[in-house]
């Protein structure tokens, strides 16, 4: 395997979600990723609209739109679009680029097999998700 572009590993290397992932494993992450801009204003998901992936935030800002109001902002080292990916329904929000926004994207089909690979990472996610989990029922508390 050819080894991939330096700057996407030290972005990577960078993230919290894959925080003590040892080289040669970073260097097989970067590998499986696509990287891809968005311009401002470019939507990325949309709400109701199939076509699933995990997006990774590797520079920028997006914001979570449904149904046309502006519910927060997502930025570096957070990401979107697993849910979808993983139970493979449509996407509940818009994302829309808030500013050039620069993503690491993991195909719908290829994220199970890589949560597998990478049960670290796997875990980071899992709790990031209970934290988004928290933060949205906080008001019943």
């Amino acid at each position: 395997m050819a080894a991939a572009p330096a700057d996407l590993i030290d972005t990577l290397s960078g993230i919290s979600l894959f925080a003590d992932v040892g080289a040669a494993e970073l260097n097989s992450i970067a590998h499986i990723v696509e990287e891809r801009r968005y311009a401002d204003g470019e939507r990325i998901l949309r709400q109701g609209i199939s076509g699933s992936a995990f997006y990774l935030i590797l520079e920028g800002e997006a914001t979570i739109r449904v149904s046309g109001t502006d519910y927060g902002t997502l930025g570096r080292g957070e990401f979107f679009g697993e849910i979808s990916a993983l139970l493979g329904e449509p996407p509940v929000a818009d994302i829309v680029a808030a500013r050039t926004l620069r993503c690491a994207i993991i195909p719908g089909p290829a994220v199970e097999p890589f949560m597998l690979a990478h049960p670290t990472v796997m875990y980071r996610m899992l709790k990031a998700e209970a934290r988004k989990l928290q933060r949205a029922t906080s008001w019943r508390t």
